[in-house]
């Protein structure tokens, strides 16, 4: 997997994130993330690229017994270190494409904005589904359908500057997606709804929620903000190991 979060400049403008910055508070996904999260208290946690480890931190607040965070940056796994750091919490310099997934270890993996970078996500839902405990709950949020198969993933402008529409074009041909994004070339994976949905069911799970983010009504007056109900950026999917 490509890691454009090595790249210096792309990694400064992305710490100026409000979600960088302010952490899951500052998070437009996160007021409908959150209730989707089991109870953790007393349980043992993955985090497949982890960025930060706010949702790490989270978990531990939440009582987790054990959390171990994954992510190929070695930047980003230095973040966590520094911004998210707690005794149960474990960071590793690790893809998620190459970590070994032990049976039967975890009562729950979560990913956050990272599985849109791999290539076929087939193999990873067989090794969550593996690495899962009998009815561990997988959580993921990953870009929607709808906004990696946009042209560039940006809107189509008026001459005054202002988004006129979102051009979606593709969507059956997955694959390989080259957009611009903080000023840098970024390379992401373009899978349809079913290609997700559908590998989640062949692989042993169960769907408990499928839902697609939209920013709470207290964000829409930042910038850029409301222009996020005219199409979906983020898919929430919260699915059950059934063993």
């Amino acid at each position: 997997m490509i890691n454009e979060y090595e790249n210096e400049n792309f990694f400064q403008q992305y710490a100026q994130m409000p979600r960088s910055r302010d952490g899951l508070a500052s998070a437009g996904e996160w007021h409908q993330l959150k209730p989707l999260f089991p109870p953790l208290k007393g349980k043992t946690v993955l985090d497949l690229g982890c960025g930060y480890g706010w949702h790490c931190k989270y978990a531990a607040d939440q009582g987790a017994e054990q959390v171990l965070g994954i992510d190929l940056s070695p930047k980003m796994i230095a973040q966590a270190q520094q911004r998210n750091s707690h005794e149960r919490i474990t960071y590793r310099v690790c893809g998620i494409d190459a970590y070994e997934y032990p049976e039967n270890q975890w009562d729950c993996v979560i990913s956050n904005l990272a599985l849109h970078y791999l290539q076929d996500l087939d193999p990873v839902f067989q090794k969550v589904f593996r690495t899962l405990k009998q009815d561990g709950i997988f959580l993921f949020n990953i870009e929607h359908p709808v906004f990696t198969a946009g042209i560039g993933q940006d809107w189509i402008y008026a001459e005054d500057g202002k988004p006129k529409y979102w051009p979606v074009d593709d969507y059956f041909l997955p694959g390989e997606r080259v957009t611009h994004f903080l000023g840098c070339e970024v390379r992401k994976q373009h899978h349809t709804l079913t290609q997700i949905l559908m590998g989640l069911l062949r692989n042993g799970f169960e769907l408990e929620a499928v839902e697609e983010a939209e920013p709470p009504a207290e964000m829409l007056d930042m910038p850029g903000m409301k222009d996020e109900l005219r199409r979906p950026m983020m898919l929430l999917v919260r699915a059950r190991a059934k063993k």
